[in-house]
């Protein structure tokens, strides 16, 4: 039974040593981001590995197979309905034969390491959620777990930012801010917490990943790029907004992997739908940087690792 199939264009580029980005598939469904603007993040994403000269490997599982890389004729099966997948369900997706289980951070991360894909881009990760509760997103468990960079544009703002910070720490997980010297909050370009490594280039984050593997580091880091200027969203805007919302679901009683959709449509709503192009900039964003770290990891790793 094959249980994970590498798209040909992904194995011909592993092969041959090309860089390649893997990308969750959650984003892509009716899961993420509402139609149309789901389809339009799948362009933008693709569109921005490849033109920063990697090949994208968007993973999900389907009909019972785990999938790293698709092809076009496949792409509108991603854009529609879909059962959120974590690393703890990939298993289940495949016993079950699930017509469409939707990557999260962690089962994208852990379908990239099992095929030797080292570079990984999503729009912010989980962490740990506000409250008492002792929510912590599987995406952190994950990062520490897996050899695989991911690049993020910090952590959702309406998490616990600093208890995920600290909780990264305990595991380990080397947090660069991308030139930056503080987390980005996601949509927030900031979220106030000091970082304790700034990088300026993919060739210095590059040296960092080679030198972590040459010590036998096994775990991830974590690439933290800051959304376009542009794009952002105003900081008081956001966490007047995520107050509002979380209060909601607490009101609701939700918790667990029911309060992040919530969360974030309430922040659509809250915003007139201004969170949805922040949303498209900051995954687009993070796509192209995780491309030219990939484009800098193969160029070191043909040379054979030398800085």
């Amino acid at each position: 039974m094959t249980t994970i199939r590498v798209h040909d264009e992904v194995a011909q580029a592993r092969h041959e040593g090309r860089p390649v980005v893997a990308l969750e598939s959650t984003i892509f469904s009716n899961l993420g981001l509402p139609s149309p603007h789901n389809r339009e993040a799948l362009i933008r994403c693709l569109d921005a590995v490849r033109g920063a000269g990697a090949i994208p490997a968007v993973t999900a599982v389907l009909d019972g197979v785990a999938r790293v890389g698709l092809g076009e004729d496949e792409h509108e099966r991603i854009l529609g309905a879909a059962r959120k997948m974590s690393s703890r369900e990939v298993a289940v997706a495949i016993g079950q034969r699930w017509s469409f289980g939707a990557s999260t951070v962690s089962g994208a991360l852990l379908l990239a390491a099992r095929v030797g894909i080292d570079v990984f881009a999503t729009g912010g990760i989980g962490g740990v959620h506000r409250g008492d509760e002792g929510d912590v997103s599987a995406d952190l468990g994950a990062i520490a777990r897996y050899p695989v960079t991911t690049v993020c544009a910090g952590a959702k703002a309406f998490l616990h930012l600093p208890r995920t910070l600290e909780h990264l720490e305990m595991l380990g997980v080397p947090v660069l801010g991308y030139r930056t010297d503080e987390f980005p909050a996601f949509t927030v370009r900031s979220s106030g917490l000091a970082l304790p490594t700034r990088v300026e280039t993919v060739d210095d984050v590059a040296a960092i990943v080679v030198a972590a593997r040459a010590i036998g580091i096994d775990g991830g880091l974590v690439l933290a790029v800051p959304i376009p200027e542009a794009a952002a969203l105003a900081p008081h805007e956001v966490e007047q907004a995520t107050s509002d919302a979380l209060r909601e679901a607490s009101e609701l009683g939700l918790s667990g992997a029911a309060v992040t959709p919530f969360i974030l449509d309430r922040l659509a709503g809250a915003t007139g739908g201004r969170t949805i192009a922040p949303n498209l900039a900051l995954a687009e964003h993070n796509a192209s940087v995780a491309a030219q770290l990939a484009l800098a990891l193969s160029g070191r790793e043909g040379a054979g690792g030398d800085g």
